[in-house]
Formats: C-alpha cells, structure tokens, sequence
C-alpha cells in the first residue's frame, strides 16, 4: 500500500479548481476510481458512462475524482471553468473534478506519480498512454487495477459492484 516515498493514498492531496485542497484521507473506506480526462478527445464519450457509474454507486461509498490533462494531443485547451462547464453541460458530470493538471513528465501531479508507482501498465511502463486511463483503489486505499482508454465505464462495473459488496 506505501510508495517508495512512504506515503499511503490516504496521505495524498490535490487541488481543486477553486485553488482549494482536496484532502484523500476523506475517501478513507470508499472504492475510488481515479481517471485522466480530456473534452476533445474520442473517449470524451465516456464522461456519459462514468456519470452513470457514478450515479448507480455513490450512495454506496463510491466516488469518482476526474483529473483533466492537456498532454495527449491538446484535447483539454480549456481552463478549469470551460472543462467543468463542458462536462456538467454535455454530459451531465457531478462527480468531482480536480485541477488540470498533467499526469506524466517533470510536472506530473503527485497523485499519478503515486498511483503509476503503485500499479505500472503493461511490460512495467508507468506512462499513461492517453485520456481515459482508470485506476481503481479499493476501500483499503490499495490500487487494484489499471485499465487502459478502450477499456469503458460499463465494463467496469462489475468489479466496482463486487468491491462495494466486500
């Protein structure tokens, strides 16, 4: 569960749009997922299925955190302000949105560094690939899997179901 820094997810915080922290300690006994998001990017679609995970499981201690990032082809050039608009507009988003920010590189959010430490992607490359990659942390604070873009909200929901009922 500890990163090489000695940090548990529960130690980690991020920033809010309002400039405000976000403090993990308060998803403590919740099953989180945890993704990269863009407006403009072809998986943008997958807002949709999200939201509708989000809406089936959050009275069950489920919560989804969406990191918006610039980084795979310019598909997030908004501020803070225009991403939340487009996504509360066109796909109905409710669940919290962080700060843009980027997840790989010398200025990577410290919340993917830890999560990329915790749980690399395929032949042990830590590197996210593009928007829409899903980390899911069980109630624990534990990293249990890692899904790449194609992978939809829909077919997640059987492990998230399965995790809620743990």
């Amino acid at each position: 569960m500890s990163s090489s820094s000695g940090n548990t997810f529960y130690d980690l915080k991020t920033e809010l749009p309002s400039g405000q922290t976000y403090d993990f300690e308060q998803l403590k006994g919740k099953v989180v997922l945890i993704v990269n998001v863009a407006s403009k990017c072809g998986f943008t679609p997958q807002y949709k299925g999200l939201q509708a995970l989000y809406d089936k499981y959050k009275e069950r201690d489920f919560v989804i955190l969406g990191f918006p990032c610039n980084q795979f082809g310019g598909q997030e050039p908004g501020d803070d302000a225009a991403i939340a608009s487009f996504c509360e507009l066109n796909h109905g988003v409710n669940f919290p949105l962080m700060k843009k920010s980027d997840v790989n590189g010398d200025n990577t959010n410290p919340v993917y560094q830890w999560l990329k430490n915790e749980k690399p992607g395929l032949m042990g490359l830590s590197r996210i690939k593009w928007n829409f990659e899903k980390f899911l942390i069980d109630k624990n604070g534990k990293v249990l899997n890692r899904w790449a873009s194609t992978t939809t909200p829909q077919a997640i929901d059987a492990t998230v179901e399965k995790l809620l009922a743990e």
